[in-house]
C-alpha cells in the first residue's frame, strides 16, 4: 500500500494543514477525525488496517484529513460566534482547498466518512456539497450543532447544522434530486454513549424519507453496540463491502 504524508498551507485557516493518503487507485474516500482527533488517528485506531483490503485491491484510496475541533465546535475558550466562524472556515478549507489538492482530475467525486463528530463533519460536507461528495458513511454522529452551541444561532450555526437546513430546504430545491442520486449511509448503535446521537439520527432519517430520498440507508445496531472504535471498525468494513 502506498502511504504518503502531506502538509500544505491553508489560506482559509492561516496555517499548515496535514493529512495522509493511503493507496493510489480506486474511489477516493475522505476520512474525518473524531472529536478533537488528528489525521493520524484512523491509522492509530486500526481503521486503516481494517480498510487495507479495499485499499490494496484498488477499490478505494483513503485521504485522512486533520481537524480543528478544539478551536471550533468543542472549544472551551472562545465564544460561540468565533467557534462557529472557525467551523465555517474549516468547511471551506475542506471543500475549496483540500479536495482540489487531492483530486486526480477536475470534477472527481468523493466518498466521505467519519465516526462521532467526524460523522457530523462528513454529513455536513456531503449535504452542503453533493456536487463534490457522491457517498457519505456517517457512524455514530450528531447532525445539529445544538449539542455544542445550545440555543445560540447565527448564520454559521444554521449553515453547519444539517438538521436545520435540510428541514427548511424547499421541496423543489435541486439538491433533493442530487441526494436521490447519491448514496447516504447513516449508522448508529443503541448501546452505551449513543443516547445523544439516536434522536438526531432518527430525525435525519425522517426528514430524508419525507422528501423522497428513499435511497438513504439507515441502520440502528443493537443495544450491545456502543460508541467506540471496536464497533466503528466493524461498521466501516460492513458498509464498504456493500458499496465499493
Amino acid at each position: 500500500m502506498r502511504v504518503e504524508y502531506h502538509k500544505s498551507w491553508s489560506n482559509h485557516l492561516w496555517r499548515d494543514m496535514e493529512y495522509k493518503t493511503y493507496g493510489d487507485r480506486g474511489h477516493a474516500l475522505l476520512v474525518f477525525p473524531s472529536q478533537d482527533g488528528r489525521f493520524w488517528d484512523m491509522e492509530g485506531f486500526n481503521m486503516i488496517h481494517v480498510m487495507s483490503p479495499f485499499i490494496e485491491q484498488g477499490r478505494i484510496r483513503v485521504i485522512c484529513c486533520d481537524g480543528i475541533d478544539w478551536e471550533a465546535l468543542s472549544s472551551k475558550d472562545w465564544d460561540k460566534g468565533k467557534r462557529m466562524w472557525m467551523q465555517e472556515r474549516y468547511f471551506r478549507y475542506i471543500t475549496e482547498e483540500l479536495i482540489p489538492e487531492v483530486s486526480y482530475w477536475q470534477g472527481e467525486t468523493f466518498m466521505c466518512t467519519g465516526c462521532s463528530l467526524g460523522a457530523y463533519q462528513a454529513a455536513n460536507s456531503f449535504f452542503r456539497r453533493p456536487d463534490i461528495f457522491d457517498t457519505v458513511i456517517a457512524l455514530s454522529g450528531l447532525y445539529d450543532t445544538r449539542y455544542f452551541m445550545g440555543d445560540y444561532c447565527d448564520d454559521n450555526v444554521y449553515n453547519n447544522s444539517p438538521l436545520r437546513y435540510l428541514r427548511n430546504m424547499p421541496s423543489d430545491h435541486y439538491y433533493w434530486d442530487m441526494y436521490r442520486n447519491r448514496r447516504i449511509v447513516v449508522c448508529i448503535g443503541q448501546g452505551k454513549w449513543e443516547d445523544d446521537g439516536l434522536p438526531e439520527t432518527r430525525e435525519l432519517d425522517t426528514i430524508l424519507h419525507e422528501h423522497g430520498v428513499n435511497n438513504s440507508w439507515f441502520e440502528y445496531w443493537g443495544t450491545d453496540v456502543y460508541h467506540d472504535w471496536p464497533w466503528w471498525r466493524k461498521q466501516i468494513v460492513y458498509f464498504l463491502e456493500r458499496l465499493v
